[in-house]
């Protein structure tokens, strides 16, 4: 007992030093200092990921789906939500980044994908419950890949004697980014703010693109038996935007 708890004060193991005491309040800073132009963003998953991760017994894995084009800040915020879940950020072993392009570019070899990617998630969360797991490029993910994780995304409480019900899982996809900048422009020709722009509006319009684009979601159990808790537009950015990013890495680099 001794050994295992000087080797956890030295080394990540999966115990409150490490992953379960999340920095919330750090998260919330976060989000709303360094993402900007996405007020949709920064309020749906703070909320989500709080909610999740102080609940001792949620009733199932966490699920969001990042929506929109390449350099809004999908990535940027899956590495935030990391850094402020686990101490080592995306450098836990406990953080698992699949990219659909590297890990499973052939769907010649779905049934091989399934079999691997259903070992790796259960290896994951055998070893730590609180994993998190981020899957970006799901445009481009082998079609019917990702029916292999509806069991660990629904309401078991164990499966295997395992419970993964403490997981979090992110999809980042490309899917619904014209949909999503059609909406913001038509919403900008109409003269009003994007602040305006609220989450029930745009939820019609990203479930759209994600249920009729061919990809990693299209015709899956996880959209059918509404496994997915959030679908979160990510907006274009506009040149201030990119202004306030600019000016904000700046200083932290001592610019």
């Amino acid at each position: 007992w001794l050994f295992n708890k000087g080797y956890c004060r030295l080394k990540e193991c999966c115990t409150d030093r490490w992953t379960n005491s999340p920095n919330i309040t750090g998260l919330q800073t976060v989000l709303r200092n360094r993402v900007f132009g996405q007020h949709l963003v920064t309020d749906t998953v703070f909320k989500a990921v709080k909610g999740h991760v102080l609940n001792k017994t949620p009733s199932k894995a966490l699920a969001l789906s990042f929506n929109g084009w390449t350099g809004s800040g999908k990535n940027f915020v899956s590495e935030i939500i990391a850094k402020h879940l686990f101490r080592k950020g995306m450098e836990s072993e406990f953080v698992h980044k699949i990219i659909a392009t590297h890990d499973f570019p052939h769907q010649s070899e779905i049934e091989s994908y399934k079999d691997r990617l259903r070992k790796w998630i259960v290896q994951s969360v055998t070893k730590c419950e609180r994993s998190l797991f981020i899957f970006d490029e799901m445009d481009k993910m082998p079609e019917g890949l990702v029916d292999v994780l509806k069991p660990f995304l629904d309401y078991h409480p164990e499966i295997g004697g395992v419970d993964y019900r403490k997981s979090i899982f992110l999809f980042l996809s490309n899917t619904g980014g014209n949909l999503i900048n059609e909406e913001v422009l038509k919403n900008w020709k109409l003269g009003k703010s994007r602040e305006s722009i609220t989450i029930k509006q745009m939820d019609r319009i990203v479930n759209l693109g994600a249920f009729n684009s061919k990809g990693g979601f299209w015709h899956t159990s996880l959209i059918q038996a509404n496994l997915i808790d959030f679908f979160i537009p990510f907006m274009p950015l506009e040149k201030s935007h990119i202004k306030q990013c600019a000016k904000v890495d700046m200083e932290e680099k001592g610019l």
